[in-house]
Protein backbone atom coordinates (compact mmCIF):
# COMPACT_ATOMS: atom_id res chain seq x y z
CA UNK A 1 0.00 0.00 0.00
CA UNK A 2 1.27 3.61 -0.59
CA UNK A 3 2.64 5.36 2.26
CA UNK A 4 -0.11 7.76 2.55
CA UNK A 5 -0.37 10.78 5.68
CA UNK A 6 -2.69 10.34 8.42
CA UNK A 7 -4.87 12.99 7.14
CA UNK A 8 -5.45 10.87 3.56
CA UNK A 9 -6.17 8.03 5.47
CA UNK A 10 -8.83 9.75 7.54
CA UNK A 11 -10.32 11.65 4.33
CA UNK A 12 -10.20 8.50 2.42
CA UNK A 13 -12.14 6.05 5.22
CA UNK A 14 -14.26 8.97 6.54
CA UNK A 15 -15.48 9.24 2.39
CA UNK A 16 -15.80 5.12 2.30
CA UNK A 17 -18.19 5.12 5.39
CA UNK A 18 -20.01 8.29 4.07
CA UNK A 19 -18.92 10.20 7.36
CA UNK A 20 -21.03 7.82 9.56
CA UNK A 21 -21.39 9.51 13.24
CA UNK A 22 -20.48 6.10 14.55
CA UNK A 23 -17.15 5.84 12.94
CA UNK A 24 -14.90 7.58 15.05
CA UNK A 25 -11.11 9.05 14.63
CA UNK A 26 -8.86 9.43 17.91
CA UNK A 27 -5.48 11.51 16.86
CA UNK A 28 -2.55 11.34 19.22
CA UNK A 29 1.02 11.52 19.86
CA UNK A 30 2.52 7.86 20.24
CA UNK A 31 6.03 6.74 21.72
CA UNK A 32 6.67 10.27 22.13
CA UNK A 33 7.09 11.12 18.61
CA UNK A 34 5.15 9.21 15.87
CA UNK A 35 1.48 10.82 14.93
CA UNK A 36 -0.60 8.75 15.05
CA UNK A 37 -4.30 8.06 14.25
CA UNK A 38 -6.57 5.15 15.57
CA UNK A 39 -10.07 4.24 13.95
CA UNK A 40 -12.99 2.09 15.37
CA UNK A 41 -16.79 1.98 15.48
CA UNK A 42 -18.28 2.88 18.02
CA UNK A 43 -20.72 0.50 20.20
CA UNK A 44 -18.92 -2.89 18.66
CA UNK A 45 -16.01 -1.96 20.32
CA UNK A 46 -14.82 -2.15 23.94
CA UNK A 47 -13.75 0.87 24.89
CA UNK A 48 -12.08 0.53 28.36
CA UNK A 49 -10.17 -2.41 26.31
CA UNK A 50 -9.49 0.40 23.88
CA UNK A 51 -8.36 2.65 26.27
CA UNK A 52 -6.23 0.80 28.35
CA UNK A 53 -4.64 -1.87 25.98
CA UNK A 54 -3.96 0.30 22.90
CA UNK A 55 -4.06 4.01 23.36
CA UNK A 56 -2.60 4.09 27.28
CA UNK A 57 0.14 1.32 26.22
CA UNK A 58 1.10 3.62 23.03
CA UNK A 59 1.57 6.34 25.10
CA UNK A 60 4.12 5.07 27.80
CA UNK A 61 7.89 5.94 27.50
CA UNK A 62 10.00 3.14 25.02
CA UNK A 63 12.91 3.44 23.47
CA UNK A 64 12.55 3.09 19.27
CA UNK A 65 15.53 3.18 17.11
CA UNK A 66 15.13 5.57 14.16
CA UNK A 67 15.48 2.67 11.28
CA UNK A 68 13.04 0.39 13.76
CA UNK A 69 9.87 -0.96 11.92
CA UNK A 70 7.67 0.79 14.05
CA UNK A 71 4.46 -1.51 13.02
CA UNK A 72 6.79 -4.38 14.02
CA UNK A 73 7.92 -2.57 17.34
CA UNK A 74 4.41 -1.36 18.64
CA UNK A 75 2.77 -4.99 18.10
CA UNK A 76 5.90 -6.76 19.74
CA UNK A 77 6.41 -4.36 22.22
CA UNK A 78 3.78 -1.95 23.18
CA UNK A 79 0.11 -3.62 22.60
CA UNK A 80 -1.15 -6.33 24.39
CA UNK A 81 -4.34 -6.83 22.53
CA UNK A 82 -4.36 -10.94 22.27
CA UNK A 83 -5.02 -10.56 18.53
CA UNK A 84 -3.43 -8.78 16.14
CA UNK A 85 -2.31 -8.27 12.90
CA UNK A 86 -0.98 -5.89 10.00
CA UNK A 87 -2.88 -5.10 7.20
CA UNK A 88 -1.73 -4.05 3.70
CA UNK A 89 -4.65 -2.78 1.89
CA UNK A 90 -7.97 -0.90 2.44
CA UNK A 91 -10.33 -3.54 1.69
CA UNK A 92 -9.16 -5.61 4.69
CA UNK A 93 -9.01 -2.83 6.69
CA UNK A 94 -12.72 -1.90 5.97
CA UNK A 95 -13.99 -5.51 7.04
CA UNK A 96 -11.88 -5.86 10.25
CA UNK A 97 -13.27 -1.93 11.19
CA UNK A 98 -17.02 -3.27 10.37
CA UNK A 99 -16.11 -6.88 12.20
CA UNK A 100 -15.20 -4.94 15.75
CA UNK A 101 -11.76 -4.53 15.37
CA UNK A 102 -10.07 -0.66 15.48
CA UNK A 103 -7.00 -0.20 13.37
CA UNK A 104 -4.45 2.03 13.44
CA UNK A 105 -1.79 4.03 11.24
CA UNK A 106 1.57 5.40 11.85
CA UNK A 107 2.27 8.40 9.53
CA UNK A 108 3.59 7.45 6.43
CA UNK A 109 3.73 3.75 7.72
CA UNK A 110 1.77 2.19 4.64
CA UNK A 111 0.46 -0.51 6.62
CA UNK A 112 -2.45 -0.63 9.38
CA UNK A 113 -2.03 -2.54 12.49
CA UNK A 114 -6.22 -4.37 13.24
CA UNK A 115 -6.57 -5.25 16.84
CA UNK A 116 -9.47 -7.19 17.98
CA UNK A 117 -11.23 -5.22 20.56
CA UNK A 118 -14.91 -6.13 19.79
CA UNK A 119 -17.57 -6.29 22.11
CA UNK A 120 -21.07 -7.16 20.10
CA UNK A 121 -23.63 -8.11 22.64
CA UNK A 122 -25.45 -11.14 22.83
CA UNK A 123 -27.77 -13.21 24.65
CA UNK A 124 -26.79 -14.83 27.75
CA UNK A 125 -26.30 -19.19 27.87
CA UNK A 126 -29.77 -20.59 29.12
CA UNK A 127 -31.90 -23.34 28.32
CA UNK A 128 -33.39 -22.88 25.02
CA UNK A 129 -37.44 -22.73 25.26
CA UNK A 130 -37.88 -25.13 22.10
CA UNK A 131 -35.68 -27.79 23.36
CA UNK A 132 -36.59 -28.37 27.43
CA UNK A 133 -34.92 -31.45 29.15
CA UNK A 134 -36.05 -33.66 32.46
CA UNK A 135 -32.35 -34.34 33.10
CA UNK A 136 -29.67 -33.43 31.06
CA UNK A 137 -27.32 -30.44 29.85
CA UNK A 138 -29.34 -27.08 29.80
CA UNK A 139 -26.88 -24.91 28.23
CA UNK A 140 -28.38 -23.62 24.81
CA UNK A 141 -26.94 -21.91 21.69
CA UNK A 142 -27.48 -18.07 21.64
CA UNK A 143 -26.45 -15.54 18.65
CA UNK A 144 -23.65 -15.01 19.04
CA UNK A 145 -21.30 -17.37 16.35
CA UNK A 146 -18.43 -16.81 18.88
CA UNK A 147 -19.98 -18.33 21.90
CA UNK A 148 -21.78 -21.17 19.81
CA UNK A 149 -18.31 -22.26 18.51
CA UNK A 150 -17.02 -22.29 21.57
CA UNK A 151 -19.88 -24.27 23.53
CA UNK A 152 -18.63 -26.70 20.76
CA UNK A 153 -14.95 -26.67 21.48
CA UNK A 154 -15.89 -27.07 25.03
CA UNK A 155 -17.83 -30.23 23.86
CA UNK A 156 -15.14 -31.75 21.50
CA UNK A 157 -11.78 -31.09 23.00
CA UNK A 158 -9.81 -32.61 19.83
CA UNK A 159 -7.36 -31.62 17.29
CA UNK A 160 -9.77 -32.71 14.57
CA UNK A 161 -12.70 -30.43 15.01
CA UNK A 162 -12.08 -28.20 12.14
CA UNK A 163 -13.90 -24.69 12.31
CA UNK A 164 -13.74 -22.91 8.52
CA UNK A 165 -15.38 -19.37 8.39
CA UNK A 166 -16.93 -17.30 5.56
CA UNK A 167 -18.61 -14.30 5.03
CA UNK A 168 -21.94 -14.44 3.29
CA UNK A 169 -23.85 -11.52 2.37
CA UNK A 170 -23.19 -8.33 0.19
CA UNK A 171 -23.96 -6.07 3.06
CA UNK A 172 -24.62 -8.04 5.55
CA UNK A 173 -21.14 -9.94 5.60
CA UNK A 174 -22.33 -12.27 7.89
CA UNK A 175 -19.94 -15.06 9.73
CA UNK A 176 -20.69 -18.63 8.72
CA UNK A 177 -19.24 -21.53 10.28
CA UNK A 178 -18.81 -24.89 8.83
CA UNK A 179 -17.78 -27.61 11.67
CA UNK A 180 -17.13 -31.10 11.33
CA UNK A 181 -14.89 -33.87 12.92
CA UNK A 182 -11.91 -34.19 9.76
CA UNK A 183 -11.51 -37.85 10.62
CA UNK A 184 -15.07 -38.52 10.62
CA UNK A 185 -16.87 -36.16 8.31
CA UNK A 186 -17.46 -37.53 4.63
CA UNK A 187 -15.07 -35.09 2.61
CA UNK A 188 -17.48 -35.39 -0.39
CA UNK A 189 -20.56 -34.23 2.33
CA UNK A 190 -18.18 -31.28 3.68
CA UNK A 191 -17.12 -30.40 0.27
CA UNK A 192 -20.67 -30.01 -1.02
CA UNK A 193 -21.62 -27.84 2.25
CA UNK A 194 -18.77 -25.58 1.27
CA UNK A 195 -19.60 -25.21 -2.33
CA UNK A 196 -23.23 -24.30 -1.68
CA UNK A 197 -22.73 -21.62 1.31
CA UNK A 198 -19.75 -20.00 -1.23
CA UNK A 199 -22.44 -19.87 -4.08
CA UNK A 200 -25.06 -18.23 -1.92
CA UNK A 201 -25.42 -14.37 -3.50
CA UNK A 202 -27.57 -12.07 -1.29
CA UNK A 203 -27.63 -8.96 -0.12
CA UNK A 204 -27.34 -10.27 3.83
CA UNK A 205 -28.28 -13.37 5.72
CA UNK A 206 -30.99 -12.29 8.60
CA UNK A 207 -31.12 -15.85 10.45
CA UNK A 208 -30.14 -19.50 9.37
CA UNK A 209 -33.00 -20.40 7.58
CA UNK A 210 -31.49 -18.54 4.93
CA UNK A 211 -28.71 -20.52 4.84
CA UNK A 212 -30.99 -23.93 5.22
CA UNK A 213 -32.92 -22.98 1.71
CA UNK A 214 -29.63 -23.20 0.37
CA UNK A 215 -28.07 -26.29 1.90
CA UNK A 216 -31.24 -28.24 0.48
CA UNK A 217 -31.17 -30.97 -2.55
CA UNK A 218 -34.78 -30.09 -3.44
CA UNK A 219 -35.51 -26.24 -2.31
CA UNK A 220 -39.39 -26.67 -3.32
CA UNK A 221 -40.16 -29.75 -1.15
CA UNK A 222 -42.24 -29.43 1.40
CA UNK A 223 -40.54 -31.44 3.66
CA UNK A 224 -37.54 -29.56 5.13
CA UNK A 225 -33.94 -31.77 4.31
CA UNK A 226 -31.97 -29.76 6.61
CA UNK A 227 -31.67 -30.64 10.57
CA UNK A 228 -31.34 -28.01 12.91
CA UNK A 229 -31.06 -27.63 17.14
CA UNK A 230 -30.50 -25.19 19.57
CA UNK A 231 -28.53 -27.63 22.05
CA UNK A 232 -24.91 -27.85 22.06
CA UNK A 233 -25.05 -31.92 23.15
CA UNK A 234 -27.42 -32.79 20.37
CA UNK A 235 -24.62 -31.19 18.00
CA UNK A 236 -21.97 -32.39 19.38
CA UNK A 237 -23.97 -36.34 19.02
CA UNK A 238 -24.97 -35.27 15.31
CA UNK A 239 -21.26 -34.15 14.80
CA UNK A 240 -19.78 -37.13 16.39
CA UNK A 241 -22.26 -39.35 13.89
CA UNK A 242 -20.67 -37.68 11.22
CA UNK A 243 -23.15 -35.15 9.90
CA UNK A 244 -21.70 -31.22 9.47
CA UNK A 245 -22.85 -28.57 11.46
CA UNK A 246 -23.42 -24.66 9.96
CA UNK A 247 -23.16 -21.94 12.51
CA UNK A 248 -24.49 -19.03 11.52
CA UNK A 249 -23.62 -15.67 13.10
CA UNK A 250 -27.04 -13.55 14.50
CA UNK A 251 -29.39 -17.32 15.13
CA UNK A 252 -29.29 -19.75 18.02
CA UNK A 253 -30.48 -22.48 15.16
CA UNK A 254 -27.52 -24.68 14.36
CA UNK A 255 -28.21 -26.55 10.92
CA UNK A 256 -26.83 -29.92 10.15
CA UNK A 257 -26.63 -32.01 7.30
CA UNK A 258 -27.39 -34.95 6.19
CA UNK A 259 -30.62 -35.24 7.59
CA UNK A 260 -33.27 -38.04 8.34
CA UNK A 261 -36.36 -38.22 8.74
CA UNK A 262 -36.34 -40.34 11.93
CA UNK A 263 -33.99 -37.42 13.37
CA UNK A 264 -37.27 -35.97 14.61
CA UNK A 265 -38.96 -38.60 16.30
CA UNK A 266 -35.93 -38.91 18.80
CA UNK A 267 -35.40 -36.33 21.61
CA UNK A 268 -32.77 -35.09 24.13
CA UNK A 269 -34.93 -36.87 27.18
CA UNK A 270 -34.89 -40.69 25.47
CA UNK A 271 -30.86 -40.72 26.03
CA UNK A 272 -30.53 -38.80 29.14
CA UNK A 273 -34.01 -39.48 31.30
CA UNK A 274 -35.37 -42.77 29.74
CA UNK A 275 -34.50 -46.30 29.58
CA UNK A 276 -34.21 -47.90 26.43
CA UNK A 277 -37.77 -49.64 26.58
CA UNK A 278 -39.90 -46.75 27.29
CA UNK A 279 -37.65 -44.72 25.02
CA UNK A 280 -38.98 -47.26 22.20
CA UNK A 281 -42.68 -47.03 23.88
CA UNK A 282 -42.10 -43.33 23.50
CA UNK A 283 -40.98 -43.00 19.95
CA UNK A 284 -43.98 -45.57 18.81
CA UNK A 285 -46.36 -42.91 20.26
CA UNK A 286 -44.83 -40.43 18.85
CA UNK A 287 -45.05 -42.08 15.29
CA UNK A 288 -48.87 -42.74 16.30
CA UNK A 289 -49.53 -39.77 17.04
CA UNK A 290 -48.15 -38.24 13.61
CA UNK A 291 -50.10 -40.60 11.63
CA UNK A 292 -53.78 -39.84 13.62
CA UNK A 293 -52.57 -35.80 13.24
CA UNK A 294 -52.72 -36.72 9.43
CA UNK A 295 -55.26 -38.79 8.63
CA UNK A 296 -57.75 -38.58 11.31
CA UNK A 297 -59.61 -35.49 9.75
CA UNK A 298 -59.55 -37.18 6.32
CA UNK A 299 -60.95 -40.67 7.14
CA UNK A 300 -63.74 -38.94 9.29
CA UNK A 301 -64.78 -36.86 6.06
CA UNK A 302 -64.34 -39.85 4.09
CA UNK A 303 -66.54 -42.71 5.86
CA UNK A 304 -68.93 -39.76 6.95
CA UNK A 305 -69.44 -39.19 3.08
CA UNK A 306 -68.56 -42.35 1.61
CA UNK A 307 -68.32 -45.19 3.69
CA UNK A 308 -70.72 -44.56 6.36
CA UNK A 309 -72.13 -48.45 6.65
CA UNK A 310 -68.03 -49.48 7.57
CA UNK A 311 -68.91 -47.89 10.99
CA UNK A 312 -70.57 -50.00 13.77
CA UNK A 313 -74.43 -49.09 13.85
CA UNK A 314 -74.26 -47.45 17.50
CA UNK A 315 -71.24 -45.28 16.67
CA UNK A 316 -73.32 -44.41 13.06
CA UNK A 317 -76.30 -43.25 15.12
CA UNK A 318 -74.03 -41.16 17.71
CA UNK A 319 -72.37 -39.28 14.34
CA UNK A 320 -75.64 -38.71 12.54
CA UNK A 321 -77.44 -37.45 16.10
CA UNK A 322 -74.56 -34.79 16.94
CA UNK A 323 -74.39 -33.88 13.02
CA UNK A 324 -78.26 -33.34 12.56
CA UNK A 325 -79.18 -29.69 11.40
CA UNK A 326 -75.38 -28.61 10.55
CA UNK A 327 -75.93 -26.91 7.80
CA UNK A 328 -72.66 -27.24 6.30
CA UNK A 329 -71.24 -30.29 4.64
CA UNK A 330 -69.17 -32.99 6.85
CA UNK A 331 -65.54 -31.52 4.11
CA UNK A 332 -66.68 -27.78 4.65
CA UNK A 333 -67.73 -28.25 8.37
CA UNK A 334 -63.70 -30.06 9.17
CA UNK A 335 -61.97 -27.14 6.53
CA UNK A 336 -63.89 -24.61 8.44
CA UNK A 337 -62.53 -25.97 11.79
CA UNK A 338 -59.10 -26.53 10.78
CA UNK A 339 -58.69 -22.59 9.54
CA UNK A 340 -60.23 -21.46 12.31
CA UNK A 341 -58.22 -23.31 14.78
CA UNK A 342 -55.09 -22.28 12.53
CA UNK A 343 -56.40 -18.96 12.95
CA UNK A 344 -56.25 -18.95 16.19
CA UNK A 345 -52.76 -20.26 16.39
CA UNK A 346 -51.36 -17.32 14.67
CA UNK A 347 -52.97 -14.72 16.91
CA UNK A 348 -51.46 -16.66 19.48
CA UNK A 349 -48.40 -16.33 18.46
CA UNK A 350 -48.03 -12.78 17.46
CA UNK A 351 -50.29 -11.80 20.84
CA UNK A 352 -48.62 -10.27 23.90
CA UNK A 353 -47.90 -12.98 26.16
CA UNK A 354 -50.20 -11.83 28.96
CA UNK A 355 -52.74 -12.09 26.93
CA UNK A 356 -52.14 -15.68 25.81
CA UNK A 357 -54.23 -16.97 28.57
CA UNK A 358 -57.23 -15.22 27.31
CA UNK A 359 -57.26 -16.08 23.88
CA UNK A 360 -56.87 -19.70 25.17
CA UNK A 361 -60.09 -19.77 27.15
CA UNK A 362 -62.34 -17.38 24.49
CA UNK A 363 -60.97 -19.62 21.42
CA UNK A 364 -60.65 -22.80 22.94
CA UNK A 365 -63.53 -23.08 25.05
CA UNK A 366 -65.99 -20.01 24.60
CA UNK A 367 -66.06 -19.63 20.72
CA UNK A 368 -65.72 -24.23 19.91
CA UNK A 369 -68.60 -24.57 22.76
CA UNK A 370 -70.38 -21.73 21.61
CA UNK A 371 -70.07 -22.62 17.74
CA UNK A 372 -71.21 -26.26 18.64
CA UNK A 373 -74.34 -24.81 20.92
CA UNK A 374 -75.33 -22.74 17.79
CA UNK A 375 -75.39 -25.76 15.51
CA UNK A 376 -72.69 -24.33 12.82
CA UNK A 377 -70.23 -27.20 13.98
CA UNK A 378 -70.51 -30.84 15.49
CA UNK A 379 -68.66 -31.72 18.40
CA UNK A 380 -66.84 -35.12 17.19
CA UNK A 381 -65.54 -32.49 13.96
CA UNK A 382 -64.46 -29.88 16.89
CA UNK A 383 -63.12 -32.80 18.68
CA UNK A 384 -61.35 -34.35 16.03
CA UNK A 385 -59.92 -31.20 14.71
CA UNK A 386 -58.68 -30.13 18.61
CA UNK A 387 -56.95 -33.50 19.49
CA UNK A 388 -54.76 -34.03 15.92
CA UNK A 389 -54.01 -30.14 16.35
CA UNK A 390 -52.02 -31.13 19.80
CA UNK A 391 -50.81 -34.06 18.02
CA UNK A 392 -49.36 -32.20 15.46
CA UNK A 393 -46.70 -30.81 18.05
CA UNK A 394 -45.47 -34.07 19.39
CA UNK A 395 -42.85 -33.82 16.41
CA UNK A 396 -42.58 -30.07 16.74
CA UNK A 397 -39.75 -29.41 13.97
CA UNK A 398 -42.61 -30.91 11.88
CA UNK A 399 -45.44 -29.24 12.88
CA UNK A 400 -45.56 -27.07 9.86
CA UNK A 401 -45.25 -29.68 7.32
CA UNK A 402 -47.78 -32.08 9.11
CA UNK A 403 -50.28 -29.13 8.99
CA UNK A 404 -50.23 -28.81 5.32
CA UNK A 405 -50.56 -32.83 5.25
CA UNK A 406 -53.42 -32.81 7.41
CA UNK A 407 -55.44 -30.35 5.53
CA UNK A 408 -54.69 -32.22 1.88
CA UNK A 409 -55.34 -35.68 2.79
CA UNK A 410 -58.95 -33.98 4.41
CA UNK A 411 -59.54 -32.41 0.93
CA UNK A 412 -58.97 -36.07 -0.38
CA UNK A 413 -60.97 -37.58 1.94
CA UNK A 414 -64.23 -35.19 1.27
CA UNK A 415 -63.79 -35.61 -2.27
CA UNK A 416 -62.59 -39.70 -2.83
CA UNK A 417 -63.06 -41.09 0.45
CA UNK A 418 -60.63 -43.92 1.44
CA UNK A 419 -59.65 -44.75 -1.97
CA UNK A 420 -57.99 -41.55 -2.37
CA UNK A 421 -56.61 -41.46 1.21
CA UNK A 422 -54.68 -44.72 -0.01
CA UNK A 423 -53.54 -44.11 -3.35
CA UNK A 424 -52.47 -40.54 -1.65
CA UNK A 425 -50.52 -42.40 0.83
CA UNK A 426 -48.43 -44.61 -1.60
CA UNK A 427 -47.67 -41.34 -3.90
CA UNK A 428 -46.48 -39.54 -0.51
CA UNK A 429 -44.67 -42.64 0.63
CA UNK A 430 -42.87 -42.91 -2.51
CA UNK A 431 -41.86 -39.31 -3.23
CA UNK A 432 -40.41 -39.88 0.55
CA UNK A 433 -38.18 -42.89 -0.45
CA UNK A 434 -36.74 -40.57 -3.55
CA UNK A 435 -35.78 -37.92 -1.61
CA UNK A 436 -31.51 -37.76 -0.56
CA UNK A 437 -30.07 -35.53 1.44
CA UNK A 438 -26.46 -35.65 0.59
CA UNK A 439 -25.79 -39.33 0.21
CA UNK A 440 -28.37 -40.07 2.81
CA UNK A 441 -31.98 -41.45 2.33
CA UNK A 442 -34.28 -39.21 3.67
CA UNK A 443 -36.21 -42.83 5.31
CA UNK A 444 -33.07 -44.80 6.11
CA UNK A 445 -32.95 -47.17 7.77
CA UNK A 446 -36.28 -48.35 6.78
CA UNK A 447 -36.28 -47.21 2.64
CA UNK A 448 -33.70 -48.91 2.35
CA UNK A 449 -33.23 -51.30 4.67
CA UNK A 450 -30.17 -50.67 7.04
CA UNK A 451 -30.26 -53.10 9.74
CA UNK A 452 -27.30 -51.58 12.03
CA UNK A 453 -28.63 -48.20 12.28
CA UNK A 454 -32.44 -49.54 13.15
CA UNK A 455 -30.51 -49.63 16.77
CA UNK A 456 -31.77 -45.99 17.24
CA UNK A 457 -34.75 -45.68 15.50
CA UNK A 458 -37.80 -46.19 16.16
CA UNK A 459 -37.05 -49.48 18.80
CA UNK A 460 -33.91 -48.10 20.26
CA UNK A 461 -31.45 -50.72 22.07
CA UNK A 462 -29.25 -49.92 25.00
CA UNK A 463 -26.30 -47.88 24.68
CA UNK A 464 -23.18 -50.27 24.88
CA UNK A 465 -24.54 -52.13 21.72
CA UNK A 466 -24.45 -49.33 19.02
CA UNK A 467 -21.07 -49.94 18.34
CA UNK A 468 -21.34 -48.20 14.94
CA UNK A 469 -21.91 -45.24 13.51
CA UNK A 470 -25.24 -44.79 11.10
CA UNK A 471 -24.22 -46.79 8.19
CA UNK A 472 -26.63 -44.31 6.23
CA UNK A 473 -24.53 -41.26 6.92
CA UNK A 474 -21.50 -40.62 4.82
CA UNK A 475 -18.28 -41.09 6.73
CA UNK A 476 -15.04 -42.31 7.11
CA UNK A 477 -14.75 -43.73 10.50
CA UNK A 478 -17.23 -46.55 11.08
CA UNK A 479 -16.96 -47.63 14.52
CA UNK A 480 -18.35 -45.51 17.68
CA UNK A 481 -16.96 -47.59 20.53
CA UNK A 482 -15.17 -51.24 21.28
CA UNK A 483 -16.31 -51.43 25.08
CA UNK A 484 -18.52 -50.03 27.49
Amino acid sequence: MEKFSNKQVEEKLKTIFHNSTDFKVRKFISLQKFDTILFFFDNIVDVKRLDKEVIEQLMQNFEVDDNADICKFAIENCLTVGQSELVDNFDDVITKLLNGFCALYFDKCGKFIVLDVKNFQSRSIAEPPTSAVLKGPREGFNESIATNIMLLRKRLKNNDLVVSQMPVGKYSQTQVAIVYIDSIASPEVVKKVKEKIKAIDIDGIVDSFYIEKALEERSYSLFQQVGSTEKPDVAMAKILEGRVAIVVDGSPMVLTVPYLLIEDLQNSNDYYFARAPRVTFLRFLRMFGILIAIYLPGIYVAVQVFHYKVLPYKFLVTITNSTLGIPFTPLIEILFIILLFEGLTEASLRMPSYLGLALSIVGALILGDTAVNAGLVSSPAVMIVALTGVLLFTVPDQEAQLSILRLVFTLIGGILGLYGIVCASVFLFAYLSNLDSYGTPFLAPYAPNIKEDKKDAFRRYDLREMKYRPKSIPNQNKIRQKKL
